[in-house]
């Protein structure tokens, strides 16, 4: 019994499956949690996470890596794992294949800070004079 609940917690450690990103016919759009699609964002679509988990998208043939946060409920395509931001999947380098096997860790360790996402990929604490830049 104890493994099975070890187990359970740690189901979502890592995923690989593919990813696909937005158009940008989509800006503008409703997302699932209320906002709306902007390109620039660091964003994301995940089928069960709650809006707002912070994932690290990896992706592995060049080991190029994103944060990004939860805000849309999909992809609806069979055997996708996430549907990434337009600037996500162009700090992964996926834009011109439009596909690509990735890999996501979910980032529940980190304490319970609010994270803004400016255009410049770097991502800024609030209330907290530490700068963190992830590319």
């Amino acid at each position: 019994m104890f493994f099975m609940l070890i187990s359970t917690l740690f189901t979502f450690a890592q995923q690989k499956g593919k990813a696909s990103f937005y158009n940008h016919k989509m800006k503008g759009h409703h997302t699932s949690d209320g906002g709306k699609y902007q390109p620039d964002s660091l964003t994301c679509a995940h089928r069960t996470l709650p809006f707002g988990t912070l994932l690290k998208v990896r992706n592995p043939s060049n080991n190029k890596e994103v944060i990004v946060r939860v805000t849309d409920r999909g992809p609806h395509r069979k055997n996708f794992l996430i549907d990434l931001s337009y600037s996500a999947a162009r700090q992964l380098d996926i834009i011109r294949e439009g596909i690509a096997s990735v890999e996501i860790i979910k980032l529940d360790s980190l304490p319970n800070w609010k994270f803004t996402f400016p255009q410049d990929s770097t991502v800024a604490l609030n209330g907290n004079s530490k700068v963190f830049t992830f590319k």
